[in-house]
Protein backbone atom coordinates (compact mmCIF):
# COMPACT_ATOMS: atom_id res chain seq x y z
CA UNK A 1 0.00 0.00 0.00
CA UNK A 2 3.14 2.35 1.09
CA UNK A 3 4.79 1.93 -2.40
CA UNK A 4 1.39 2.37 -4.75
CA UNK A 5 0.29 5.28 -2.79
CA UNK A 6 3.45 7.36 -2.72
CA UNK A 7 3.53 6.83 -6.49
CA UNK A 8 0.25 8.07 -6.82
CA UNK A 9 0.16 11.46 -4.47
CA UNK A 10 2.20 13.90 -3.62
CA UNK A 11 0.37 13.63 -0.22
CA UNK A 12 2.35 10.49 0.96
CA UNK A 13 5.32 12.22 1.63
CA UNK A 14 4.74 11.80 5.41
CA UNK A 15 5.76 8.37 5.35
CA UNK A 16 2.22 7.09 4.75
CA UNK A 17 0.89 4.35 6.88
CA UNK A 18 3.35 5.38 9.01
CA UNK A 19 3.49 8.93 10.43
CA UNK A 20 5.02 10.46 13.02
CA UNK A 21 4.46 14.02 14.32
CA UNK A 22 7.67 15.81 15.57
CA UNK A 23 7.52 16.67 18.92
CA UNK A 24 8.42 20.07 17.71
CA UNK A 25 4.95 20.05 15.74
CA UNK A 26 2.59 18.96 18.76
CA UNK A 27 0.96 21.47 20.14
CA UNK A 28 -0.92 20.41 23.23
CA UNK A 29 -3.86 22.62 21.91
CA UNK A 30 -4.54 20.32 18.85
CA UNK A 31 -2.30 17.12 19.93
CA UNK A 32 -3.10 13.73 22.35
CA UNK A 33 -2.66 10.50 21.76
CA UNK A 34 -6.17 9.75 20.57
CA UNK A 35 -5.73 12.49 17.78
CA UNK A 36 -2.52 11.27 16.37
CA UNK A 37 -1.67 10.09 13.39
CA UNK A 38 -2.12 5.99 13.79
CA UNK A 39 1.24 3.81 13.44
CA UNK A 40 1.41 1.16 11.23
CA UNK A 41 1.70 -1.59 14.15
CA UNK A 42 -1.81 -0.48 15.47
CA UNK A 43 -3.47 -0.66 12.07
CA UNK A 44 -5.47 -3.71 12.49
CA UNK A 45 -8.28 -3.57 10.13
CA UNK A 46 -8.83 -5.65 7.61
CA UNK A 47 -11.85 -5.88 5.11
CA UNK A 48 -13.88 -8.22 7.29
CA UNK A 49 -13.63 -5.38 9.94
CA UNK A 50 -15.09 -2.84 7.76
CA UNK A 51 -17.45 -5.06 6.15
CA UNK A 52 -18.69 -6.26 9.38
CA UNK A 53 -18.89 -2.57 10.70
CA UNK A 54 -21.21 -1.89 7.83
CA UNK A 55 -23.11 -4.97 8.68
CA UNK A 56 -23.40 -3.50 12.44
CA UNK A 57 -24.87 -0.01 11.12
CA UNK A 58 -26.91 -1.28 8.47
CA UNK A 59 -28.54 -3.96 10.74
CA UNK A 60 -30.34 -1.87 13.67
CA UNK A 61 -33.63 -1.26 14.39
CA UNK A 62 -33.15 2.63 13.06
CA UNK A 63 -31.79 1.30 9.51
CA UNK A 64 -34.72 -1.36 9.87
CA UNK A 65 -37.62 1.62 10.46
CA UNK A 66 -35.91 4.24 8.40
CA UNK A 67 -35.88 1.68 4.94
CA UNK A 68 -39.50 0.60 5.42
CA UNK A 69 -40.22 4.54 6.18
CA UNK A 70 -39.75 4.95 2.28
CA UNK A 71 -43.21 3.27 1.63
CA UNK A 72 -44.71 6.20 2.91
CA UNK A 73 -43.27 8.40 -0.19
CA UNK A 74 -46.17 6.40 -1.74
CA UNK A 75 -43.93 4.26 -3.81
CA UNK A 76 -44.06 0.57 -4.13
CA UNK A 77 -42.13 -2.37 -3.00
CA UNK A 78 -39.88 -2.85 -5.70
CA UNK A 79 -39.60 1.26 -6.02
CA UNK A 80 -38.31 1.06 -2.84
CA UNK A 81 -35.93 -1.46 -3.20
CA UNK A 82 -34.74 0.20 -6.43
CA UNK A 83 -33.98 3.68 -4.71
CA UNK A 84 -32.24 1.82 -1.56
CA UNK A 85 -29.66 -0.05 -4.37
CA UNK A 86 -28.58 3.48 -6.12
CA UNK A 87 -28.15 5.29 -2.86
CA UNK A 88 -26.16 2.87 -1.24
CA UNK A 89 -24.12 2.22 -4.74
CA UNK A 90 -23.74 6.54 -4.37
CA UNK A 91 -22.76 6.23 -0.71
CA UNK A 92 -20.48 3.54 -1.78
CA UNK A 93 -18.55 5.98 -3.83
CA UNK A 94 -18.69 8.93 -1.20
CA UNK A 95 -17.32 6.69 1.48
CA UNK A 96 -14.53 5.60 -0.67
CA UNK A 97 -13.81 9.62 -1.06
CA UNK A 98 -13.85 10.52 2.61
CA UNK A 99 -12.25 6.86 3.90
CA UNK A 100 -9.00 7.43 2.08
CA UNK A 101 -7.04 11.01 3.47
CA UNK A 102 -7.99 9.45 6.97
CA UNK A 103 -5.76 5.89 5.49
CA UNK A 104 -3.07 7.65 4.19
CA UNK A 105 -3.20 10.13 7.13
CA UNK A 106 -4.21 7.84 9.85
CA UNK A 107 -6.66 11.05 10.90
CA UNK A 108 -9.48 11.48 12.45
CA UNK A 109 -12.26 13.71 10.73
CA UNK A 110 -11.78 16.85 13.03
CA UNK A 111 -7.78 16.51 12.57
CA UNK A 112 -8.84 16.24 8.31
CA UNK A 113 -10.85 19.05 8.98
CA UNK A 114 -8.42 21.22 10.06
CA UNK A 115 -7.30 21.00 6.25
CA UNK A 116 -9.97 22.92 5.04
CA UNK A 117 -11.00 25.02 8.10
CA UNK A 118 -7.89 25.52 9.78
CA UNK A 119 -6.44 23.91 12.88
CA UNK A 120 -8.90 26.20 15.28
CA UNK A 121 -11.75 26.76 13.02
CA UNK A 122 -12.02 22.94 12.70
CA UNK A 123 -13.50 22.55 16.43
CA UNK A 124 -16.68 24.24 14.32
CA UNK A 125 -17.22 21.48 12.46
CA UNK A 126 -16.26 19.08 15.66
CA UNK A 127 -19.16 20.37 17.28
CA UNK A 128 -21.83 20.28 14.67
CA UNK A 129 -20.82 16.34 13.81
CA UNK A 130 -20.59 16.03 17.61
CA UNK A 131 -24.14 17.81 18.12
CA UNK A 132 -25.95 15.59 15.50
CA UNK A 133 -23.69 12.10 16.59
CA UNK A 134 -24.65 13.09 20.10
CA UNK A 135 -28.48 12.78 19.35
CA UNK A 136 -27.96 10.04 17.00
CA UNK A 137 -26.79 8.02 19.71
CA UNK A 138 -29.47 8.75 21.98
CA UNK A 139 -31.83 8.07 19.22
CA UNK A 140 -30.47 4.69 18.52
CA UNK A 141 -30.53 3.75 22.03
CA UNK A 142 -34.30 4.79 22.25
CA UNK A 143 -34.49 2.34 19.21
CA UNK A 144 -32.59 -0.59 21.52
CA UNK A 145 -34.48 0.33 24.89
CA UNK A 146 -38.03 -0.60 23.32
CA UNK A 147 -37.02 -4.12 22.70
CA UNK A 148 -35.45 -4.24 26.15
CA UNK A 149 -38.91 -3.45 27.45
CA UNK A 150 -40.89 -6.03 25.10
CA UNK A 151 -38.52 -8.43 26.90
CA UNK A 152 -39.51 -7.27 30.37
CA UNK A 153 -43.13 -7.43 29.37
CA UNK A 154 -42.60 -10.80 27.75
CA UNK A 155 -41.40 -12.13 31.62
CA UNK A 156 -42.62 -9.24 33.84
CA UNK A 157 -46.65 -8.30 32.30
CA UNK A 158 -47.23 -6.41 35.47
CA UNK A 159 -44.61 -4.29 34.52
CA UNK A 160 -47.27 -2.73 31.92
CA UNK A 161 -48.72 -0.38 35.11
CA UNK A 162 -45.77 1.29 34.60
CA UNK A 163 -47.11 3.32 31.30
CA UNK A 164 -48.97 4.95 33.31
CA UNK A 165 -46.74 7.32 34.83
CA UNK A 166 -44.24 9.46 32.15
CA UNK A 167 -41.34 11.72 32.33
CA UNK A 168 -40.60 14.36 29.82
CA UNK A 169 -42.96 12.39 26.77
CA UNK A 170 -41.31 8.89 27.60
CA UNK A 171 -42.98 6.37 30.31
CA UNK A 172 -41.73 5.12 33.09
CA UNK A 173 -40.81 1.84 31.73
CA UNK A 174 -38.98 3.35 28.96
CA UNK A 175 -37.26 5.00 31.38
CA UNK A 176 -36.12 2.27 32.77
CA UNK A 177 -35.26 0.28 29.78
CA UNK A 178 -33.71 3.57 28.11
CA UNK A 179 -30.94 4.26 31.00
CA UNK A 180 -30.17 -0.15 30.89
CA UNK A 181 -29.90 0.33 27.24
CA UNK A 182 -27.32 3.02 28.31
CA UNK A 183 -25.77 1.88 30.80
CA UNK A 184 -24.57 -1.81 29.27
CA UNK A 185 -23.58 0.17 25.95
CA UNK A 186 -21.39 2.13 27.94
CA UNK A 187 -20.08 -0.64 29.96
CA UNK A 188 -18.69 -2.12 26.24
CA UNK A 189 -17.65 1.20 24.67
CA UNK A 190 -15.46 2.48 27.69
CA UNK A 191 -13.04 -0.56 26.65
CA UNK A 192 -11.33 1.22 24.08
CA UNK A 193 -11.50 0.83 20.23
CA UNK A 194 -9.69 -2.89 19.90
CA UNK A 195 -12.61 -4.23 22.03
CA UNK A 196 -14.75 -2.02 19.80
CA UNK A 197 -13.96 -3.73 16.75
CA UNK A 198 -14.06 -7.38 18.22
CA UNK A 199 -17.69 -6.59 19.43
CA UNK A 200 -19.02 -5.33 15.97
CA UNK A 201 -17.03 -8.65 14.23
CA UNK A 202 -20.08 -9.93 15.68
CA UNK A 203 -23.36 -8.13 15.82
CA UNK A 204 -23.87 -7.87 12.08
CA UNK A 205 -23.46 -11.65 11.52
CA UNK A 206 -26.06 -12.51 13.92
CA UNK A 207 -28.47 -10.27 12.65
CA UNK A 208 -29.11 -11.62 9.45
CA UNK A 209 -29.42 -15.09 11.31
CA UNK A 210 -32.62 -13.14 13.19
CA UNK A 211 -33.99 -11.61 10.13
CA UNK A 212 -34.11 -14.23 7.57
CA UNK A 213 -35.69 -16.33 10.35
CA UNK A 214 -38.55 -13.46 10.68
CA UNK A 215 -38.93 -13.28 6.76
CA UNK A 216 -39.53 -16.98 6.24
CA UNK A 217 -41.80 -16.32 9.12
CA UNK A 218 -43.62 -13.64 7.23
CA UNK A 219 -43.43 -16.06 4.17
CA UNK A 220 -45.04 -18.61 5.93
CA UNK A 221 -48.15 -16.61 6.86
CA UNK A 222 -48.58 -14.52 4.30
CA UNK A 223 -47.43 -16.35 1.35
CA UNK A 224 -45.24 -16.02 -1.94
CA UNK A 225 -47.89 -13.43 -3.33
CA UNK A 226 -46.27 -11.10 -0.57
CA UNK A 227 -43.29 -11.17 -3.12
CA UNK A 228 -44.87 -9.03 -5.64
CA UNK A 229 -44.07 -6.05 -3.37
CA UNK A 230 -47.14 -4.09 -4.59
CA UNK A 231 -47.54 -2.16 -1.88
CA UNK A 232 -47.27 1.30 -2.39
CA UNK A 233 -50.37 3.56 -0.10
CA UNK A 234 -51.13 5.41 -3.31
CA UNK A 235 -51.07 5.37 -7.05
CA UNK A 236 -48.55 8.36 -7.99
CA UNK A 237 -48.15 9.81 -12.27
CA UNK A 238 -45.00 8.79 -13.78
CA UNK A 239 -43.50 12.56 -12.89
CA UNK A 240 -45.01 11.96 -9.08
CA UNK A 241 -42.98 8.52 -8.98
CA UNK A 242 -39.70 9.97 -10.50
CA UNK A 243 -39.29 12.90 -7.86
CA UNK A 244 -40.56 10.29 -5.21
CA UNK A 245 -37.62 7.95 -6.17
CA UNK A 246 -35.49 10.48 -6.27
CA UNK A 247 -36.26 11.67 -2.99
CA UNK A 248 -35.77 8.29 -1.51
CA UNK A 249 -32.35 7.79 -3.48
CA UNK A 250 -31.26 10.60 -1.03
CA UNK A 251 -33.05 10.00 1.83
CA UNK A 252 -30.74 7.04 1.77
CA UNK A 253 -27.54 9.24 1.41
CA UNK A 254 -28.77 11.75 4.23
CA UNK A 255 -29.42 8.42 6.57
CA UNK A 256 -25.21 7.69 5.85
CA UNK A 257 -24.52 11.84 5.52
CA UNK A 258 -23.28 11.24 9.68
CA UNK A 259 -21.19 7.98 8.30
CA UNK A 260 -19.79 10.10 5.56
CA UNK A 261 -18.23 12.32 7.97
CA UNK A 262 -17.55 9.24 10.71
CA UNK A 263 -15.93 6.90 8.99
CA UNK A 264 -12.45 8.61 8.61
CA UNK A 265 -12.69 7.47 12.28
CA UNK A 266 -12.30 3.93 11.24
CA UNK A 267 -10.50 4.13 8.11
CA UNK A 268 -8.10 5.10 10.07
CA UNK A 269 -7.06 1.92 11.62
CA UNK A 270 -7.19 0.23 8.13
CA UNK A 271 -4.00 -1.77 7.13
CA UNK A 272 -4.46 -0.80 3.25
CA UNK A 273 -7.04 1.19 0.79
CA UNK A 274 -7.33 -1.42 -0.68
CA UNK A 275 -9.09 -3.20 2.32
CA UNK A 276 -11.02 -0.41 2.87
CA UNK A 277 -12.45 -0.32 -0.54
CA UNK A 278 -12.93 -4.48 -0.18
CA UNK A 279 -15.06 -4.02 3.01
CA UNK A 280 -16.96 -0.67 1.78
CA UNK A 281 -17.79 -3.18 -1.30
CA UNK A 282 -19.13 -6.10 0.89
CA UNK A 283 -20.56 -4.15 3.46
CA UNK A 284 -22.38 -1.26 1.50
CA UNK A 285 -23.53 -1.89 -1.95
CA UNK A 286 -23.71 -6.25 -1.71
CA UNK A 287 -24.85 -6.23 2.41
CA UNK A 288 -27.09 -3.02 1.71
CA UNK A 289 -29.21 -4.73 -0.78
CA UNK A 290 -29.31 -8.29 0.74
CA UNK A 291 -30.79 -6.59 3.73
CA UNK A 292 -33.00 -4.56 1.65
CA UNK A 293 -34.34 -7.42 0.42
CA UNK A 294 -35.14 -9.14 4.02
CA UNK A 295 -36.64 -5.42 4.64
CA UNK A 296 -39.51 -4.81 1.87
CA UNK A 297 -40.22 -8.87 1.91
CA UNK A 298 -40.95 -8.27 5.78
CA UNK A 299 -42.60 -4.58 5.17
CA UNK A 300 -44.78 -5.85 2.85
CA UNK A 301 -45.67 -9.21 3.91
CA UNK A 302 -46.70 -7.66 7.59
CA UNK A 303 -49.54 -6.16 5.93
CA UNK A 304 -50.90 -9.06 4.98
CA UNK A 305 -49.93 -11.28 8.35
CA UNK A 306 -51.38 -8.38 10.45
CA UNK A 307 -53.54 -6.07 8.86
CA UNK A 308 -51.20 -2.99 8.89
CA UNK A 309 -47.92 -2.39 7.44
CA UNK A 310 -45.75 -2.56 10.39
CA UNK A 311 -42.42 -0.66 10.22
CA UNK A 312 -40.63 -1.32 13.11
CA UNK A 313 -39.25 -4.89 13.46
CA UNK A 314 -39.15 -5.06 17.21
CA UNK A 315 -42.96 -4.63 17.01
CA UNK A 316 -43.51 -7.68 14.29
CA UNK A 317 -41.40 -9.94 17.05
CA UNK A 318 -43.81 -8.50 19.70
CA UNK A 319 -46.00 -9.89 17.98
CA UNK A 320 -45.37 -13.49 17.22
CA UNK A 321 -46.74 -16.42 19.49
CA UNK A 322 -43.65 -17.55 20.55
CA UNK A 323 -41.86 -16.23 23.89
CA UNK A 324 -37.96 -17.97 22.53
CA UNK A 325 -38.30 -16.50 19.20
CA UNK A 326 -39.67 -12.95 21.24
CA UNK A 327 -36.48 -13.30 23.19
CA UNK A 328 -34.27 -13.88 20.38
CA UNK A 329 -35.29 -11.87 18.01
CA UNK A 330 -35.06 -8.27 20.81
CA UNK A 331 -31.80 -9.39 22.00
CA UNK A 332 -30.38 -9.57 18.57
CA UNK A 333 -32.06 -6.44 17.78
CA UNK A 334 -30.74 -4.93 20.87
CA UNK A 335 -26.99 -6.41 19.82
CA UNK A 336 -27.19 -5.09 16.32
CA UNK A 337 -28.82 -1.45 17.66
CA UNK A 338 -25.21 -1.44 19.63
CA UNK A 339 -23.77 -1.75 16.50
CA UNK A 340 -24.77 0.73 15.07
CA UNK A 341 -24.00 3.33 18.07
CA UNK A 342 -20.47 2.13 17.73
CA UNK A 343 -20.16 3.18 14.31
CA UNK A 344 -22.46 6.10 13.94
CA UNK A 345 -22.56 7.55 16.74
CA UNK A 346 -20.15 6.71 19.91
CA UNK A 347 -16.80 7.13 18.45
CA UNK A 348 -17.40 10.55 16.40
CA UNK A 349 -18.73 12.54 19.38
CA UNK A 350 -15.70 11.08 22.02
CA UNK A 351 -13.11 11.97 18.92
CA UNK A 352 -14.79 15.53 18.52
CA UNK A 353 -15.63 16.62 22.70
CA UNK A 354 -11.14 15.48 22.76
CA UNK A 355 -10.43 17.71 19.70
CA UNK A 356 -11.94 20.80 21.94
CA UNK A 357 -9.88 20.32 24.85
CA UNK A 358 -6.84 17.73 23.79
CA UNK A 359 -4.79 18.34 27.17
CA UNK A 360 -7.51 17.81 29.49
CA UNK A 361 -10.10 14.86 27.41
CA UNK A 362 -9.14 11.77 25.82
CA UNK A 363 -11.01 9.19 23.46
CA UNK A 364 -12.96 7.55 26.59
CA UNK A 365 -13.90 10.82 28.71
CA UNK A 366 -15.07 12.29 24.99
CA UNK A 367 -17.40 9.58 25.12
CA UNK A 368 -18.34 9.70 28.83
CA UNK A 369 -19.46 13.26 28.01
CA UNK A 370 -21.22 12.72 24.90
CA UNK A 371 -23.04 9.52 26.61
CA UNK A 372 -24.53 11.79 29.07
CA UNK A 373 -25.57 14.24 26.66
CA UNK A 374 -27.54 11.76 24.69
CA UNK A 375 -29.79 11.34 27.53
CA UNK A 376 -30.29 15.27 28.31
CA UNK A 377 -31.40 15.82 24.57
CA UNK A 378 -34.82 13.70 24.70
CA UNK A 379 -33.88 11.50 21.67
CA UNK A 380 -37.31 9.63 21.83
CA UNK A 381 -38.92 13.15 20.51
CA UNK A 382 -37.42 13.68 17.54
CA UNK A 383 -38.45 9.90 16.20
CA UNK A 384 -41.54 9.62 17.24
CA UNK A 385 -43.61 8.07 13.95
CA UNK A 386 -42.49 6.59 10.66
CA UNK A 387 -42.54 10.33 9.32
CA UNK A 388 -40.86 12.04 12.05
CA UNK A 389 -37.93 9.83 11.10
CA UNK A 390 -37.72 10.78 7.51
CA UNK A 391 -37.85 14.25 8.40
CA UNK A 392 -34.87 13.99 10.81
CA UNK A 393 -32.97 12.24 8.63
CA UNK A 394 -33.36 14.53 5.83
CA UNK A 395 -32.83 17.82 8.28
CA UNK A 396 -29.68 16.04 9.75
CA UNK A 397 -28.52 15.30 6.05
CA UNK A 398 -29.02 18.92 5.30
CA UNK A 399 -26.91 19.56 8.25
CA UNK A 400 -23.77 17.48 7.87
CA UNK A 401 -23.66 18.14 3.95
CA UNK A 402 -21.94 20.93 3.95
CA UNK A 403 -18.89 19.73 5.62
CA UNK A 404 -19.11 16.72 3.47
CA UNK A 405 -18.62 18.99 0.00
CA UNK A 406 -16.39 21.21 1.51
CA UNK A 407 -13.62 18.98 2.73
CA UNK A 408 -13.43 16.77 -0.24
CA UNK A 409 -13.64 19.52 -2.55
CA UNK A 410 -10.48 21.10 -0.91
CA UNK A 411 -8.90 17.80 -0.19
CA UNK A 412 -9.69 16.49 -3.88
CA UNK A 413 -9.75 19.32 -6.21
CA UNK A 414 -7.99 22.22 -4.31
CA UNK A 415 -4.79 20.57 -3.21
CA UNK A 416 -5.09 17.80 -5.31
CA UNK A 417 -4.56 15.23 -2.31
CA UNK A 418 -1.17 16.87 -0.98
CA UNK A 419 -1.22 17.55 2.75
CA UNK A 420 1.27 17.20 5.31
CA UNK A 421 0.24 15.86 8.40
CA UNK A 422 2.66 17.55 10.47
CA UNK A 423 1.12 21.20 9.61
CA UNK A 424 -2.41 20.04 11.45
CA UNK A 425 -0.67 19.84 14.95
CA UNK A 426 1.02 23.04 14.92
CA UNK A 427 -0.23 26.89 15.45
CA UNK A 428 2.95 28.22 14.22
CA UNK A 429 1.75 30.90 11.54
CA UNK A 430 4.50 29.11 9.10
CA UNK A 431 1.95 25.75 9.05
CA UNK A 432 0.05 25.42 6.06
CA UNK A 433 -3.51 25.41 7.84
CA UNK A 434 -2.74 28.10 10.43
CA UNK A 435 -4.69 30.59 8.13
CA UNK A 436 -5.24 33.39 10.07
CA UNK A 437 -5.01 33.13 13.57
CA UNK A 438 -6.10 28.81 13.36
CA UNK A 439 -9.34 30.04 11.21
CA UNK A 440 -9.80 29.45 7.39
CA UNK A 441 -12.61 32.68 6.70
CA UNK A 442 -13.22 31.53 3.57
CA UNK A 443 -13.95 27.76 5.03
CA UNK A 444 -16.33 28.81 7.20
CA UNK A 445 -18.23 31.35 4.98
CA UNK A 446 -18.67 28.78 2.39
CA UNK A 447 -20.28 26.23 5.47
CA UNK A 448 -22.28 29.16 6.88
CA UNK A 449 -23.53 29.78 3.36
CA UNK A 450 -24.28 26.12 2.07
CA UNK A 451 -25.48 25.50 5.59
CA UNK A 452 -28.36 28.21 5.10
CA UNK A 453 -29.11 26.72 1.56
CA UNK A 454 -29.41 23.26 2.48
CA UNK A 455 -31.32 23.57 6.07
CA UNK A 456 -33.29 26.39 4.62
CA UNK A 457 -34.51 23.75 1.92
CA UNK A 458 -35.47 21.04 4.14
CA UNK A 459 -37.52 23.41 6.45
CA UNK A 460 -39.33 24.72 3.46
CA UNK A 461 -39.68 21.31 1.80
CA UNK A 462 -40.60 19.68 4.92
CA UNK A 463 -41.85 21.61 7.64
CA UNK A 464 -43.32 24.69 5.91
CA UNK A 465 -44.74 23.02 3.15
CA UNK A 466 -43.37 26.33 0.73
CA UNK A 467 -42.09 24.02 -1.61
CA UNK A 468 -43.32 21.07 -3.36
CA UNK A 469 -41.94 18.17 -0.62
CA UNK A 470 -38.76 16.59 -1.40
CA UNK A 471 -35.66 14.94 0.43
CA UNK A 472 -32.77 17.14 -1.60
CA UNK A 473 -31.54 19.01 1.12
CA UNK A 474 -28.15 16.69 1.13
CA UNK A 475 -26.94 16.96 -2.11
CA UNK A 476 -27.60 20.88 -2.23
CA UNK A 477 -25.85 21.31 1.02
CA UNK A 478 -22.71 19.16 -0.12
CA UNK A 479 -22.77 20.85 -4.27
CA UNK A 480 -23.33 24.33 -2.59
CA UNK A 481 -20.80 23.95 0.06
CA UNK A 482 -18.11 21.98 -2.88
CA UNK A 483 -18.89 25.65 -5.21
CA UNK A 484 -18.69 28.10 -2.45
CA UNK A 485 -15.63 26.95 -1.18
CA UNK A 486 -13.73 26.47 -4.27
CA UNK A 487 -14.84 30.46 -5.68
CA UNK A 488 -14.09 31.57 -2.18
CA UNK A 489 -10.61 29.84 -1.84
CA UNK A 490 -9.15 30.92 -5.35
CA UNK A 491 -10.55 34.20 -5.72
CA UNK A 492 -8.15 34.70 -2.28
CA UNK A 493 -5.51 33.13 -3.64
CA UNK A 494 -5.07 31.19 -0.51
CA UNK A 495 -5.21 27.62 -1.56
CA UNK A 496 -1.44 26.64 -0.68
CA UNK A 497 -0.73 24.05 1.24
Amino acid sequence: MREHAMSTSSALNDNALNIDVPPASRDPRLYNDDLAPVPRAQRTWNGYSIFSMWMSDVHSVGGYTFAASLFLLGISGWQVLLALTVGILVVYVLMNWIGKPSVIHGIPFPVMARVSLGVMGANLAAIIRGVVGIVWYGVQTYFASKAVATLVLLFFPAAAALHDSSFLRLDLLGWLSFLAMWVFQLIIFQRGMETIRKFIDFCGPAVYLVMLALMGWILSQAGLSSLSLTLGGQVLSPGAQFQAMSSAVLLVVAYFAALLLNFGDFSRFAKSERQMKVGNFLGLPVNFLAFAIIIVIVTAGSSKVFGTMIMDPVAIVARIQNKVAVVIGSVTFIIATMGINIVANFVSPAYDIANLFPRHIDFKKGGLIASVLAVVVCPWIFVDSAKAITIFVSIFGAVLAPLYGVMMADYYLLRKQAIKAADLYTMSSDGAFYYDGGWNRNGLLALLASSVISIGWELCTQLFAVLPPNHFGWLIGALSGAVIYLLAMRSNHTAGA
